[in-house]
């Protein structure tokens, strides 16, 4: 399962392109709001319903767990970017606290665009190859900043910005989708002719 979250102020093509990627490639993907609301609004005004909350996440159940109980369901973190989407999620600590735990146990960890800012606040990306929209490489602590449009360095996948939405999800669905599926959606979906034009 992959949790994609969402706050208020998020890049909607980089949410959800993603998500709807993973679910053609048959991967399991929840979107969460870090909020208690489930409407949640993005940068450019659309509204979207999350899947659930971030309350109502095994992995965020405090007090009286063990670390692989609070893994629970989530096999990767994935954050979109945005802004003020972006700084909501550095703002909330029940998921930087999901983000620590799961990068102690060594999970998938993503974002795209301003997004890589709350991994760099945490000091998760030093001497990591990294990408992000241009001017956020300030906030990325120690990273090596590539400028790629996609960028994979261990357990990290970092995108540049909203027009690498789309192979930001085809990389996201290849950790957990067999080659050829995700081959086949970048045929299906007219990506790799985009590529060849």
């Amino acid at each position: 399962m992959i949790y994609v979250f969402l706050a208020e102020g998020f890049e909607e093509v980089e949410a959800l392109t993603p998500v709807d990627i993973l679910r053609r490639a048959g991967v399991e993907v929840k979107t969460v709001s870090i909020s208690d609301d489930y409407i949640v609004t993005g940068a450019h005004g659309i509204s979207v319903m999350a899947d659930t909350t971030i309350a109502q996440t095994s992995d965020s159940i405090p007090g009286g767990w063990n670390d692989a109980q609070r893994l629970g369901e989530c096999d990767m973190i994935v954050l979109p970017g945005g802004l003020p989407g972006s700084t909501n999620l550095d703002a909330c600590q029940r998921l930087k606290d999901m983000i620590r735990l799961h990068y102690e146990a060594g999970k998938p960890l993503a974002a795209i665009c301003a997004a890589p800012m709350v991994y760099g606040h945490m000091g998760l990306l030093t001497d990591r190859r990294v990408t992000c929209y241009p001017g956020v490489e300030k906030e990325l602590a120690g990273a090596n900043y590539t400028g790629a449009v996609v960028e994979e360095d261990g357990q990290f996948i970092t995108g540049c910005g909203p027009a690498a939405a789309m192979e930001f999800g085809f990389r996201l669905a290849a950790r957990f989708a067999d080659a050829s599926v995700v081959d086949g959606l970048r045929e299906g979906m007219r990506y790799k002719q985009l590529l060849n034009r």
